[in-house]
């Protein structure tokens, strides 16, 4: 299998600009940093460790390396950089100066909190070399302020050159160097004010303690070096050398995508394939519901929403798990995910995120449990385990029933008068819906609707396989009901488009958002084909980019053309013009149930998308981008639904592509007039 995925040459480490790398292990530890070398972010590090109880640790922030050749100038290794590739999505740096010419290769072994980092000689050059690394330390959580003061370091010296090295209450460092020739030279180096430069520019503390314990003095040979850094036993951290930890992973990564749909295997797919893995990790520290899950012999696995800073959240996990595991041919993690959420479940609700290092889920998502509903049906329609259906029922039960009763403290619940789904949360600040940050939209959102009569209409199905015939013709006529009201009460006139709001704190909202997108997206769409095509022209039209659709159309007063400036400005824009790519999904379903012959023209809406890929955090795609061009891509760096939507678009506009989901008995009824073309 071709394993060279991506290759940048670069004049020096300005040539890399503000790309950034970053390599995953399946915990939900990663290693990340500048791809022109260091650390920008205050959550970057070599070695950021998914501890229980702390979470995200970072244990090593960054390397200094610095080459002493025999009889020449020493440089640092950084500013000889001249090139960059991601070989299966792993980063091997090339340096070459004076002569001289090094390579540079980092691992994570898969489900273990350990970085390798492997040097070889390409020159044939027969001077002697030196290598000079000096590890940086500063031991806190990956999302607490940069300038947390150190805590008291101590260092142990164990046998064969390995050193352990602690700070305050977090697990000792373990580092281990091995080359022709290894010194330490201790000297309890310390910078004060160690720069973080995207830090400055969202407005939080730029600037942190760092120490060191001293140099590690390597002396390379055709061999080369390495360096083990690690949060695991020394058995484990010691068990492969770094090419041997290479291999295996390269293994890894190919069987994956040999998995994934062969829609898949080009060379954009195999680049989302590989950063989808990513996201997919076995929490640490979650023992009481380890022990349930493994008890019914299921496995716990869930999905960081995105890196650096986010958990598992619900709602991003069930919209993301057809592109994360369906389309990359892992079913069975999919059934895993959803068991694991289904364990959550509380009043009909499943939680919209599980902090970091914890087990307690939190409560107060709208949608989250109506995608749950959609998670399990294309988990259903794409070969999954059919036992799941009967497993799940009940918890599916509860939540429709919560939903139809009301839940108290949160307003949700179904008005009897039109069987509409409102959220009136009374505490400010609480986000019912994926759109809230900045824009309240407590009452009748389309998109809750849009997702209440796709739940409703795969519970008919389901109730009828399972032989509750009774149950079945009951959800089914309040389906009904939903999609008459909806469409009486949802399609604006004066517009052409759907409206975003109803009954909301300022009565409806007519802006133009893609929250409309899901009313005829979804497998069981709300809306009457006779608005269809208004729907999407508007979408199309007024909120497509290149890179994704827009959270609101331009020419709105409230519109935000970037995503800048401090968290309050930030949190403002997010849902006012924000560009989101993981809306190309909807909007290519969308599409092609418009067009449904029309591939091409579906392909076209994803746009500058996989070109980003080598931009931004290389080889996988970030949570959002600016609304205004040039669409610089902003937020979380790496993002699930992004990539896992992205991915999904893909493969159903290449070779492999798959009917339109096919409607249900809901989608079926006689469509509605429309005054509208």
């Amino acid at each position: 299998m071709e394993r060279l995925d991506l290759r940048l040459s670069l004049p020096g480490p300005a040539g890399a600009g503000g790309r950034e790398w970053m390599v995953t292990n399946g915990l939900g530890g990663y290693a990340s940093g500048r791809l022109g070398g260091g650390a920008a972010r205050r959550h970057d590090g070599l070695l950021v460790a998914a501890l229980p109880g702390s979470g995200r640790t970072i244990l090593l922030d960054r390397l200094d390396e610095t080459v002493h050749p025999d009889g020449g100038a020493a440089f640092a290794l950084d500013q000889a950089l001249v090139e960059v590739r991601f070989e299966l999505g792993l980063p091997v740096w090339r340096f070459a100066r004076d002569g001289i010419e090094l390579e540079r290769r980092l691992v994570m072994p898969w489900r273990q909190n350990t970085t390798l980092i492997a040097w070889r000689r390409l020159d044939r050059g027969g001077a002697r070399l030196r290598l000079a690394l000096r590890p940086w330390l500063h031991m806190r959580g990956n999302d607490g302020p940069a300038d947390r003061p150190l805590e008291p370091p101590a260092l142990t010296l164990r046998p064969e050159g390995r050193i352990e090295i602690t700070q305050g209450a977090f697990p000792p460092l373990r580092l281990r160097a091995r080359a022709a020739g290894v010194e330490l030279a201790l000297d309890g180096g310390r910078i004060d004010k160690a720069f973080y430069q995207v830090e400055a520019a969202r407005d939080y503390s730029r600037f942190g303690p760092l120490w060191s314990p001293g140099l590690l003095l390597l002396t390379l040979d055709a061999d080369g070096a390495e360096l083990t850094a690690s949060a695991e036993s020394w058995a484990m951290a010691l068990a492969q050398t770094a090419t041997e930890a290479e291999t295996a992973e390269r293994g890894r990564r190919e069987r994956l995508i040999a998995r994934a749909d062969p829609a898949a295997r080009d060379p954009v797919g195999r680049q989302l394939v590989l950063a989808a893995d990513g996201f997919l990790f076995a929490p640490r520290g979650r023992d009481d519901l380890d022990a349930r899950v493994r008890a019914s012999g299921e496995t716990l696995v869930s999905v960081i929403a995105g890196y650096p800073w986010f958990n598992d959240w619900g709602r991003d996990t069930m919209i993301a798990l057809e592109g994360l595991t369906l389309v990359t041919g892992r079913p069975e993690l999919a059934g895993s995910i959803l068991l694991t959420f289904a364990a959550y479940e509380r009043d009909g609700l499943i939680p919209n995120n599980i902090p970091d290092g914890g087990s307690a889920g939190v409560y107060r998502a709208l949608d989250a449990s109506l995608w749950f509903f959609h998670a399990l049906d294309r988990t259903l329609a794409r070969g999954g385990d059919r036992t799941l259906l009967p497993r799940l029922l009940p918890v599916l039960q509860r939540i429709l029933a919560a939903h139809q009763a009301g839940i108290p403290g949160f307003g949700i619940g179904v008005d009897p008068a039109d069987g509409l789904l409102c959220g009136r949360d009374p505490e400010p600040g609480h986000m019912l819906t994926w759109m809230d940050s900045a824009t309240p939209r407590r009452g009748k959102p389309v998109e809750i609707n849009a997702l209440w009569h796709n739940a409703l209409c795969l519970m008919t199905g389901w109730l009828a396989e399972a032989g509750d015939a009774a149950g079945a013709e009951s959800v089914g006529v309040e389906a009904a009901r939903v999609r008459d009201s909806f469409n009486r009460r949802f399609w604006n006139p004066a517009t052409g488009f759907l409206f975003d709001l109803l009954e909301g704190e300022d009565g409806d909202d007519p802006a133009c958002r893609p929250n409309q997108l899901l009313a005829l997206s979804l497998p069981h769409p709300v809306l009457a084909p006779c608005y269809w095509r208004p729907v999407l022209d508007a979408v199309v039209t007024r909120l497509w980019t290149p890179v994704g659709v827009r959270s609101l159309a331009p020419e709105s007063p409230d519109y935000y053309p970037s995503y800048l400036g401090d968290l309050h400005c930030r949190d403002t824009a997010y849902h006012r013009g924000t560009v989101w790519p993981w809306l190309v999904g909807p909007l290519v379903d969308a599409w092609l149930r418009v067009h449904p012959d029309d591939r091409a023209g579906a392909r076209h809406l994803l746009g500058a998308l996989p070109g980003t890929l080598a931009e931004g955090c290389v080889g996988t795609l970030a949570e959002v981008f600016d609304g205004a061009a040039p669409h610089l891509p902003r937020g979380c760096p790496a993002q699930a639904w992004s990539v896992a939507e992205t991915l999904r678009a893909w493969t159903r506009t290449g070779n492999g592509i798959q009917g339109p989901p096919a409607l249900g008995g809901c989608g079926q009824s006689p469509p509605l007039t429309s005054p509208s073309p």
